[in-house]
């Protein structure tokens, strides 16, 4: 009669061989990789880039498919229902996995309990810009002057619910600022008013507006990360003057819940081999996007709290698409 040590120890024997087994046999055909958004998106750039390295490293082709729509759900939603074998993942965001969940009424998957995250592929970083005509010129000096003009201070962003709006909506939680929020249906529209002069403020993805800065038609305030960053070194971090500010925008890789530890390692070391490629680093580093390829329980952590810290923003800010 066995022991139940010996027959579990025998049960973790197989699982480990059968892991090692997935793992020599993983890719045996091609991988679909999702972008949840259109051709020409920062998205499909890095995702065209990293599939092109990955069939590489696994000698498998990484088929990119566009499956825009719904800020991104239509396209994750057909990644986290996909069979949890690895042969189908998406390059998804902040938006798909962090905040959209929060703002619709019957989200089609959760973000956290419905996928593996597999890694943060980069951090799209985020910036304050203003008109060289507005008269603060640091986040100081901004804040002293909302608090003189409330209600008179108006900022643009990409959408309602978007990091750029929230990004608003945290200053002036942690701040004590007072300014207005002016959704926009895209980033391009409101940098137009601003450089217009319509507007006078604007958060906006860095690599929407650096070429405006460099150029003295816009001038950055601060970033929202709580460090600065070597693509724009003389723009200081908001956390510099708002202690622990920070709003991320990222993108990552997935796959569905309960992919095969053994599929989890193999497709985050390629992907991380991927990223980490001088080619790629520099290219996305050009545009605006901080390249982070980090393990996957990292991912998971993070992932998780800013899930948490986001709907309870959008909750306590009552705020809907």
């Amino acid at each position: 009669m066995h022991s139940p040590i010996r027959l579990a120890a025998a049960a973790a024997i197989l699982f480990a061989c059968a892991q090692a087994a997935l793992a020599q046999s993983f890719p045996a055909r091609p991988i679909r990789l999702i972008v949840p958004y259109g051709p020409g998106a920062s998205t499909d750039t890095m995702g065209r880039m990293v599939a092109q390295k990955v069939s590489e490293d696994l000698r498998q082709p990484v088929i990119v498919e566009n499956r825009a729509g719904a800020s991104g759900m239509i396209g994750a939603d057909m990644a986290m229902k996909a069979p949890p074998d690895g042969y189908t993942i998406l390059l998804g965001t902040d938006a798909t996995h962090s905040g959209n969940a929060h703002l619709m009424k019957a989200p089609p998957f959760h973000p956290v309990k419905d996928s593996t995250p597999i890694t943060m592929a980069a951090k799209n970083i985020l910036v304050l810009a203003a008109s060289p005509a507005f008269p603060p010129s640091n986040i100081a000096e901004l804040l002293d002057y909302s608090k003189k003009n409330p209600g008179k201070l108006s900022y643009g962003s990409s959408g309602s619910g978007s990091p750029h709006h929230l990004a608003g909506v945290l200053l002036n939680q942690m701040a004590g600022s007072d300014l207005v929020h002016v959704a926009y249906k895209g980033g391009a529209p409101a940098i137009t008013d601003v450089l217009g002069g319509q507007l006078p403020l604007v958060f906006s993805s860095m690599v929407a507006v650096t070429a405006q800065i460099k150029a003295g038609k816009l001038k950055a305030l601060g970033i929202t990360e709580k460090t600065r960053v070597a693509a724009m070194p003389g723009v200081p971090a908001i956390a510099e003057t708002v202690p622990d500010f920070e709003m991320q925008s990222w993108l990552a890789f997935f796959g569905p819940a309960g992919l095969p530890p053994a599929v989890l390692q193999t497709l985050n070391a390629s992907i991380v081999k991927a990223l980490r490629a001088p080619d790629v680093a520099a290219r996305l580093n050009e545009g605006g996007l901080l390249v982070v390829a980090n393990a996957p329980d990292q991912f998971a952590a993070q992932l998780k709290a800013d899930f948490e810290k986001r709907g309870e923003l959008i909750r306590r800010n009552n705020i809907t698409e």
